[in-house]
C-alpha cells in the first residue's frame, strides 16, 4: 500500500488534487446537511443576510475558489502551501457548484425542480475528477519497468478508444454515458451503438431524411426516460433533498 501510494500518488503529483477532490466533495455533503436543516427549521443554522440582501453560499465559494486557484499557481508543486490551496480551492468549488443551478438560471431555484442540474454537475464533476485522480499517471513516474511501460502504454490506447466512443454517445446526446463511459468502456460502447435521442446532433444530422429512425429514436427515448426518471429522481432527492411543489 505504502508504495501504491508513492508511486501512483505522491510522485506523479496527485495529492494536492487528492485533497481538493475530498474537500470539494465533504462540502458539498455538509452544505446539503446545512441547507437542508435550515429548510426544516432545525438546528442552529439560518441564512446570511446582509442589509436585508440574501448572501448565497455561491459568494464566499468565488472567493474561495479564487484564492485557492491563485494560491496554487503561485505555490510549487509540493509543499504545504500547495496541499492548503487545494483544500481551499476544493472548498470554493463545492460550494459554487452547489448553487450550480443559480448561476445557471440567475433566480433562486435551490429547491425547485431547475435546482437538481447542481446535484448532477456536482456528481458527474467527482467522478470526472476521481477519474483522473484514480488513472494511472504514464508520465512523472520514475524507474518503471518494461512491462509497467507496456502496462500503461494499453491504458493510454484504452483511455483513448473510451475517448472516441464517448465522443459519439456525445453526439447522440448522451451526455451521462458520455462521461462515465470514459471510466467504464462498456457504458461508452453501448451509447455510441445504440439510437441517438431526438434534437441531438446525431439525430439532426442523419435522422432528418429517415422518418422511421427519426420515430424509433422518440419512442426509444420516451420509454427511457418513462423507466429512469422516478430511480434516478429518488436518488437526487436523497442527495440533494426534494425539490418544493409546484
Amino acid at each position: 500500500m505504502g508504495d501504491w501510494w508513492q508511486r501512483n500518488i505522491m510522485e506523479p503529483g496527485k495529492l494536492p488534487l487528492l485533497l481538493a477532490l475530498s474537500a470539494f466533495v465533504l462540502t458539498f455533503v455538509v452544505t446539503r446537511v446545512i441547507t437542508r436543516l435550515i429548510r426544516a427549521g432545525k438546528g442552529p443554522f439560518g441564512n446570511v443576510k446582509a442589509g436585508g440582501v440574501h448572501i448565497h453560499h455561491v459568494v464566499p465559494g468565488v472567493v474561495l475558489t479564487v484564492i485557492g486557484g491563485f494560491c496554487a499557481v503561485a505555490g510549487g508543486r509540493y509543499g504545504f502551501g500547495s496541499a492548503l490551496a487545494a483544500v481551499v480551492f476544493g472548498i470554493g468549488a463545492g460550494l459554487v457548484l452547489d448553487e450550480f443551478a443559480l448561476i445557471l438560471h440567475l433566480d433562486d431555484v435551490y429547491w425547485t425542480e431547475a435546482g437538481r442540474k447542481s446535484v448532477e454537475v456536482v456528481v458527474l464533476t467527482a467522478a470526472l475528477v476521481g477519474l483522473v485522480l484514480a488513472g494511472f499517471t504514464p508520465f512523472g513516474v520514475d524507474g518503471m519497468s518494461q512491462e509497467e511501460l507496456q502496462d500503461r502504454a494499453n491504458v493510454i490506447a484504452t483511455v483513448a478508444g473510451n475517448f472516441f466512443f464517448s465522443l459519439l454517445a456525445l453526439a447522440k446526446g448522451k451526455a451521462r454515458l458520455a462521461i462515465f463511459g470514459v471510466i467504464v468502456p462498456v457504458i461508452a460502447l453501448i451509447g455510441a451503438v445504440r439510437l441517438a435521442r431526438p434534437g441531438s446532433p446525431w439525430a439532426r444530422r442523419f435522422y432528418a431524411r429517415r422518418p422511421r429512425a427519426r420515430a424509433r429514436s422518440r419512442l426509444r427515448a420516451y420509454h427511457h426516460d418513462r423507466r429512469w426518471s422516478g430511480p434516478r429522481r429518488v436518488v437526487q432527492d436523497w442527495i440533494g433533498g426534494r425539490p418544493d411543489p409546484r
